[in-house]
C-alpha cells in the first residue's frame, strides 16, 4: 500500500439487506429487516443501506415498506435504496408503491453480458436504460446505475463502458456503481481501474463495490479510497454470495487507521449489530474474526500477557474500547504468570507468588490436555489445587432426570449446601428445564436469586463419537458484566447441570466474600 492518502470524508453504503441476502441459507423476515435497517441507519450510523431487490416478492414488498414508513418519519428515506431493473415501469412502480425514493438500477457493465444474456447492442441497451430512468424521475425517484460485472466489462471492452455511461450521462443518474461482481481484481488492478475511469469521467460520480472472492475486498477497498473514490458498499460479517463482500467493519476500521479517513461510523456499535446480523442470519463468524470475532482480543501467549502488564508492549491502536469491548488473556498451555496475574486481578482473587505457581501448573496440564479453561474456571481450579472446598458451597449428591417423547420430563435432586442436605423436583419442556425448576425450588428457601440465562453452547468434538464428552458453556447476567461457566460430561443434559452447579458456586461465594 502506498502512502496514506489525504483525509477525506468517505460514506460507506452497506448492502447486507439486499446482496447479503444473497448468501446461501440466508433469508431475512420482514421484521429482522426493520431491525437491521433501524440499527444500521441510527445506531451504527451508516450512510446508505440497500434493503431489498425489486419485485422479489410481495412479503419483500411489504418488508420494504414497514422500513421506509419508519425512515419516512424519521428523515432517513432517501438514505435508503433497492435494485431495479432495466424493465420500464416494473421495478420503478413496485419500488414507489414501497415508498422508496432511490432506484439502485441494475445494467449490463460488459459487452458479454450484454450481448449474450441481453442479446441487444449498446445502443438498444441504452435506449432501455433511458426509458426507465425517465420514468423512475417521472415518478419522483432518484436514479443510481450498477454496471453488473464492470470489472471484467473493463478488462474485456473498455470502449463499451466508456461508451455505456456517454451514453447514459444526461438522464441525471447520481452514482454509477461499479460492481468487481466476481471478485477477481487486485489492488494494483483496482487502483489502475478506477484511476482510469475517473480520468475519463471526471464529472461522474463513482462507488466501488468489491467481493471477497480472493479475500481482497478490504485491501481493494483501500486501494479504490487511494485512486479517490469516496463511495463504498459493504456488508456486514462479510455476508453475500460465494466468499461474500467487504466486510463493513474492516472496511471502516482499516480506513481510518490506515488512511486517515473521515467516517460517520460509530465504531462502539459494530460488535453489536455485527451480532444482531449473525443472530439473525444463523451465519456464525469465526471466532478470530477480525474487529467482531469473539477472541481477537484475547491475548493466548504469556509473553504478550507479560508485555501488556509491564508497558502496554503488544497493545495497538486496535484497542476493545473503541468497540465497546474487553481485552482478556486466556488460560491454557501457553499461559504464563502474567496471563494469571490478568484473570486473577480481574476476579478480585489474590494469591501467594507460591500458590500461583501451583495453580499455574495445573492450568498448563489441563491445556496441554485440549481442555478448555475459562476465568470463571479459575475458583475451582485453585480449590482442587489448594485442596480447599472454600468454593463448593453447593454440591451434588444425587440427579436423576427422565425425558421421554410426547411427555414433560422429570428431575429429582439431591444437593449439599453448606452441609446442609436438600432435595427438590421439578418438570419442563426437556431435561435441563426441569432441573432448573428442581435446583430452583430448593435455592428460593436460601433467597438465592438465580441470574438470567443469556445464552447456551453445546459443543461436541469434531468427528467425535456418540460417546465424546459434550461441552457447554452458559452464558448469565451478572450483577455488572455477564460472565460464562462450563460443564463437560458425555449427557449433555449433565454438561448444561455441571455448568449451572459452577454459576450457583461462583456466586455464594461472591455473595459470602
Amino acid at each position: 500500500m502506498s502512502a496514506p492518502a489525504q483525509s477525506r470524508k468517505i460514506q460507506l453504503m452497506d448492502t447486507t439487506l439486499r446482496d447479503g441476502e444473497q448468501t446461501q441459507g440466508v433469508s431475512f423476515s420482514a421484521n429482522e429487516k426493520m431491525n437491521i435497517a433501524r440499527a444500521m441507519l441510527q445506531s451504527l450510523k451508516v450512510d446508505r443501506i440497500e434493503i431489498a431487490s425489486a419485485c422479489v416478492s410481495e412479503g419483500e414488498k411489504q418488508a420494504v415498506a414497514q422500513i421506509t414508513d419508519w425512515a419516512e418519519k424519521n428523515g432517513l428515506v432517501d438514505r435508503i435504496e433497492v435494485l431495479g431493473f432495466v424493465d420500464y415501469k416494473r421495478s420503478v412502480d413496485w419500488i414507489k408503491s414501497a415508498g422508496g425514493r432511490v432506484i439502485n438500477l441494475l445494467a449490463k457493465g460488459s459487452e458479454k453480458h450484454c450481448r449474450e444474456q441481453l442479446g441487444k447492442t449498446l445502443e438498444a441497451h441504452s435506449e432501455d436504460i433511458a426509458r426507465t430512468v425517465e420514468y423512475a424521475k417521472e415518478q419522483g425517484l432518484r436514479a443510481n446505475m450498477y454496471l453488473e460485472d464492470w470489472s471484467n466489462g473493463f478488462r474485456d471492452s473498455k470502449d463499451y463502458v466508456f461508451g455505456l455511461i456517454e451514453a447514459t450521462r444526461h438522464l441525471g443518474i447520481g452514482h454509477y456503481l461499479l460492481p468487481d461482481t466476481l471478485g477477481m481484481l487486485s489492488p494494483a488492478q483496482v487502483t489502475a481501474a478506477l484511476t482510469e475511469m475517473q480520468e475519463q469521467f471526471p464529472d461522474v460520480v463513482f462507488d466501488f463495490h468489491p467481493h471477497n472472492d480472493y479475500g481482497l475486498a478490504t485491501a481493494n477497498v483501500l486501494a479504490a479510497v487511494e485512486a479517490g473514490i469516496n463511495n463504498i458498499h459493504c456488508t456486514m460479517n462479510c455476508l453475500g454470495e460465494r466468499a461474500g463482500n467487504a466486510s463493513l467493519a474492516e472496511v471502516a476500521v482499516a480506513l481510518r487507521d490506515m488512511l486517515g479517513m473521515e467516517l460517520s461510523i460509530d465504531e462502539s456499535r459494530i460488535a453489536m449489530v455485527s451480532r444482531m446480523v449473525e443472530n439473525f442470519s444463523g451465519k456464525w463468524i469465526a471466532a478470530n474474526t477480525p474487529i467482531v470475532g469473539a477472541d481477537v482480543f484475547t491475548q493466548t501467549a504469556g509473553i504478550h500477557a507479560d508485555g501488556d502488564l509491564k508497558g502496554g508492549l503488544y497493545k495497538t491502536r486496535l484497542s476493545p474500547e473503541r468497540f465497546a469491548r474487553k481485552h482478556t488473556y486466556a488460560l491454557g498451555k501457553m499461559s504464563g504468570k502474567a496471563s494469571l496475574k490478568n484473570n486473577l486481578d480481574e476476579l478480585g482473587i489474590d494469591l501467594s507468588e507460591e500458590d500461583q505457581a501451583k495453580v499455574l501448573q495445573r492450568i498448563v496440564k489441563l491445556g496441554d490436555s485440549k481442555h478448555v479453561i475459562t476465568a470463571e474456571d479459575l475458583p475451582f481450579i485453585i480449590a482442587d489445587v489448594m485442596q480447599s472446598r472454600e468454593f463448593h458451597h453447593i454440591t451434588m449428591l444425587n440427579c436423576y432426570i427422565n425425558s421421554g417423547f410426547n411427555v414433560d420430563s422429570t428431575a429429582s435432586i439431591r444437593v449439599d449446601i453448606q452441609g446442609q442436605e436438600y432435595q427438590g423436583t421439578g418438570s419442563g419442556n426437556g431435561g435441563f428445564d426441569a432441573f432448573m425448576g428442581a435446583i430452583s425450588s430448593i435455592l428460593k428457601e436460601r433467597d438465592f436469586v438465580m441470574p438470567e440465562l443469556l445464552d447456551f453452547e453445546i459443543h461436541i468434538p469434531r468427528g467425535g463419537q456418540t460417546s465424546a464428552l459434550t461441552e457447554c458453556i452458559i452464558t448469565w447476567a451478572g450483577e455488572e458484566r455477564e460472565f460464562k461457566t462450563r460443564g463437560v460430561d458425555a449427557n449433555q443434559v449433565l454438561a448444561a447441570v455441571k455448568a449451572t452447579m459452577r454459576m450457583i458456586n461462583i456466586r455464594m461465594q461472591a455473595e459470602a466474600g
